[in-house]
């Protein structure tokens, strides 16, 4: 049963606000905090105690609603009170305008502007930037124009936040004339209009004329802004210079700004797309207070540069840690690196978390559902994967390719073009993601008349060429089945350029069958394509080894010493207790290496294996 809420109740609860001065603070620090939950509370005090017929308190709430990420909430309490005997003012306006722009939703935004006008309500200076980025984010150049048309009539034009989001918006729409003439007509030009001019320049592309007006604000004097270090930063993350990103970090250390949560986001951020991802992480370790956006960069930092187990150790860190949900960002980040490990039980998880948390529940969250459906295939899942996809409410391309390619790699070829069937069924064209999903399943499964006729009619029936991927699907099929020099054939008939990959496939099929004479041509051709790969002698080493011809096998190793090719040492992962556990080949560095060879002894003499080292 549900407990009945009394006024008393709300009194106890909120014993210290007998007054709407006292209820708006609260209101202000709940917006600061992101804290819903206690906005929602006062808001029903509020109620209670009749002190929402005061203009103040309706755009209190309204801005406590709209940083809160619940900007639904704040459009009621808007239309409420415009049917209620609470007068709208223009700051109730300006609070539910900015509320749509904060929450990157300009559409609504304009049509409350519309609504303002009709009511004859006067915009005043704060009005304006918020119906400029409205107009410059929804792409209404005409509209843009009008409204800087109002700005010049309502006499706010030399108004320093008014200019820099109308230079801001020329910017946005490429009309850098307009831009310039603007910033040139300011009597003042402070911090915030040249802030305007770099980010505004960084959005579009124009990364010299970005960096050129950092130079010109430090010439006139002006002291870059945290938003100018930023903005900078996003220019130089998009170049990939890390030079200039280090000298950028120097000035933020000398000026005291390292402090600041957003700069060192933007800092870690340029780290990492410029590969340098111990810098990435030493910032992120030395920040004193971490949001949502640090964890997500630096979650994000090391799934870029391929450490899938530093990844899910620094998203069980964050879950340990307890301050902030993962969130979408989170989850799209770290579902990769599941997919990589193979960590079910990781993926599972977090597919619980997302289920119980409602992300990726509406209709356009295809792309998390996408993630989540490669995940379960990747991991051998596919049974999971299924009901994924079959509780999809729309499918994409990728969606149908996910699970074509997540039945091609676990051999179940007739499931797989099964779901290509359906797919066609659905009326959605196949692309060249498609066909290496087909064509693999058929390799995988031994279907090899339907992968040729499927590569035929490629050109014939889709018009789509068949690219080296394709090719390379088609002779692993013909190798796989023995069919050597049907693929030999078709390899070298080919009408593209070959690559080592394709010829990589055939010398595989050649160990696989014990061709040595197919195979010293195609490690010939993989040797000259790529000289520094250890696979092609590793397989080449491998066919002569089970042929019994040694004195060839040591003929190859040398080569390999002669080329300095090293073969990169093999190793294994599990999930077991609360991580990942990664072992190289004879690894003696695990912190229970003890035990692990202690078992892994018992375990050879129960099989009757144990041999004396």
């Amino acid at each position: 049963m549900y407990k009945r809420i009394t006024k008393s109740h709300f009194f106890r609860t909120f014993s210290s606000l007998p007054n709407l001065t006292s209820c708006i603070t609260t209101l202000q620090s709940s917006a600061t905090n992101i804290n819903l939950h206690q906005g929602k509370k006062l808001h029903a005090y509020m109620l209670i105690n009749g002190f929402l017929t005061s203009p103040i308190s309706i755009t209190s709430l309204i801005n406590m609603y709209s940083k809160c990420n619940a900007i639904s909430d704040a459009f009621l309490v808007f239309s409420s009170s415009s049917t209620s005997n609470c007068e709208l003012n223009v700051f109730a306006y300006n609070a539910i305008i900015a509320g749509f722009i904060f929450n990157d939703m300009p559409k609504p935004a304009l049509r409350v502007y519309q609504r303002m006008r009709l009511a004859g309500v006067t915009m005043d200076k704060f009005t304006f930037p918020c119906v400029v980025k409205a107009f410059s984010g929804y792409g209404d150049v005409v509209g843009f124009k009008i409204v800087h048309g109002l700005v010049f009539k309502s006499g706010v034009d030399h108004d320093l936040f008014v200019g820099s989001a109308v230079v801001n918006g020329y910017l946005k729409f490429g009309l850098m004339a307009d831009a310039h003439k603007v910033f040139d007509e300011m009597p003042d030009r402070d911090v915030v209009l040249w802030n305007a001019m770099i980010n505004g320049y960084a959005q579009i592309g124009e990364f010299q004329n970005a960096l050129e007006c950092l130079r010109k604000l430090r010439a006139e004097g002006n002291v870059p802004s945290r938003f100018t270090v930023t903005g900078i930063l996003s220019v130089l993350t998009l170049k990939g210079d890390l030079h200039n990103g280090k000298a950028v970090h120097g000035l933020v250390t000398k000026m005291g700004y390292f402090s600041g949560i957003a700069v060192c986001n933007a800092l870690i951020d340029m780290y990492g797309k410029c590969k340098s991802f111990l810098d990435a992480l030493d910032i992120f370790e030395v920040m004193a207070i971490k949001d949502i956006y640090s964890w997500n960069s630096v979650i994000g930092v090391h799934q870029q540069s391929g450490d899938h187990e530093g990844t899910l150790k620094l998203f069980d860190r964050m879950l340990r840690d307890g301050v902030f949900r993962p969130d979408l960002v989170t989850v799209t980040t770290v579902l990769p690196a599941c997919s990589h490990l193979a960590a079910l039980r990781h993926g599972k998880e977090i597919h619980g978390y997302m289920i119980t948390k409602g992300l990726g529940k509406d209709d356009d969250d295809t792309y998390i559902n996408n993630a989540v459906m490669d995940m379960y295939g990747k991991c051998g899942s596919m049974r999971e994967a299924q009901l994924v996809f079959d509780h999809m409410t729309i499918k994409d391309s990728a969606s149908w390719n996910i699970m074509i390619m997540g039945y091609a790699m676990h051999g179940f070829g007739h499931e797989a073009l099964n779901v290509f069937h359906k797919m066609r069924e659905a009326n959605l064209m196949p692309d060249e993601v498609t066909f290496v999903g087909v064509l693999s399943a058929c390799s995988h499964g031994g279907l090899v008349k339907e992968g040729q006729e499927f590569l035929s009619q490629m050109e014939s029936r889709y018009e789509i060429a068949p690219t080296v991927e394709h090719y390379t699907c088609v002779i692993d099929m013909l190798g796989r089945a023995g069919l050597l020099e049907q693929a030999y054939g078709l390899l070298s008939e080919m009408p593209i350029k070959t690559n080592s990959v394709v010829w990589r496939a055939l010398l595989a099929a050649c160990h696989l069958h014990g061709d040595a004479n197919l195979a010293k041509i195609a490690v010939r051709k993989v040797i000259d394509l790529e000289p520094e790969h250890c696979g092609s002698y590793v397989l080449m080493s491998n066919v002569y080894g089970t042929m019994g011809r040694y004195e060839e096998v040591s003929d190859v190793r040398h080569n390999m010493r002669q080329q300095k090719v090293k073969k990169t040492p093999g190793c294994s992962w599990i999930e077991f207790g609360n991580g990942m556990h990664v072992f190289g080949t004879g690894d003696r560095t695990h912190p229970d290496e003890e035990l692990i060879y202690s078992k892994l002894g018992s375990l050879y003499m129960s099989m009757g294996l144990c041999q004396t080292t």
